[in-house]
């Protein structure tokens, strides 16, 4: 099945003449450059990698040593989401925004570079969670190869695995946007904040965090079987109130993807 699927997306992806990948150098994104780059090869394959403050720095020299491995083209460019003030309000539908703005810059540089077709990491798990993105990149024509042929999170971790690529068990990340609540502002102060603290959780030896901004609280979520010994308590209380923040929080459900989308679904529910 994995298999039929893998060449499947080489079919789709040849049929494409030449693409920008959207790169961050995550799961996704890295397995998608990997399988382009073998189906159209070097020169008809370019990664571009957003910088922006809701990104971290560590992330992006990641995805440049990571892109250099694979001896793919890259290009960085400045993205400037926190420029829109519909980004910065922080509706339901940010991302939309966000993608809006982020897909309309890539469009511009695939038409400069000759390139055919710009597309992204989505993949089938995606349409689980609430991704108002997604409307952005079928507006502008953006195409998610992963999703077309019908790959999910899983088969991505096991074929990159099988490929050897280095992110075949790394973290899923999020822009540190999604750290605040829906209508809180997003500002460049709490991005370091939340940035700084996450980073400090890792130095600690978790590998999945994150911490989420609820004002003058913190709540931090940690991967599946990843508690911190009370002894770690003091440091990480400590760490935070450091950043402003009065309460430290440990959320007991743990890390899940798009845990600020709760109160939404719950609404839908309703």
């Amino acid at each position: 099945m994995q298999r039929a699927k893998l060449q499947k997306l080489k079919s789709i992806i040849s049929g494409m003449q030449s693409v920008l990948v959207a790169y961050s150098g995550g799961l996704d994104s890295t397995f998608l450059l990997a399988v382009a780059l073998e189906a159209l090869g070097r020169k008809n394959v370019l990664a571009v990698n957003a910088l922006s403050e809701t990104y971290p720095a560590h992330e992006a020299r990641s995805a440049q040593k990571i892109a250099k491995k694979l001896g793919a083209r890259l290009i960085k460019i400045q993205s400037g989401e926190l420029e829109n003030p519909e980004f910065v309000k922080n509706p339901p539908d940010r991302c939309y925004h966000c993608k809006k703005e982020l897909f309309s810059r890539l469009l511009a540089v695939a038409k400069k570079q000759h390139i055919a077709q710009v597309v992204d990491g989505t993949n089938v798990d995606d349409d689980s969670d609430y991704r108002p993105g997604s409307r952005a990149a079928h507006e502008l024509g953006i195409r998610s190869p992963l999703k077309e042929a019908g790959i999910t999170k899983a088969e991505i971790c096991s074929l990159s695995r099988k490929m050897k690529l280095p992110t075949w068990d790394k973290p899923s990340y999020a822009c540190l946007a999604s750290r605040f609540p829906y209508g809180t502002k997003i500002t460049k102060d709490i991005l370091r904040r939340l940035d700084e603290g996450e980073n400090y959780l890792r130095k600690l030896g978790f590998r999945q965090v994150r911490a989420r901004h609820h004002g003058n609280m913190v709540r931090i979520e940690l991967g599946e079987g990843w508690r911190p010994a009370r002894s770690l308590f003091p440091k990480i209380v400590k760490k935070f109130k450091s950043l402003g923040y009065t309460y430290i929080t440990l959320d007991l459900e743990g890390y899940r993807t798009g845990s600020m989308n709760a109160e939404i679904q719950a609404k839908n529910k309703g």
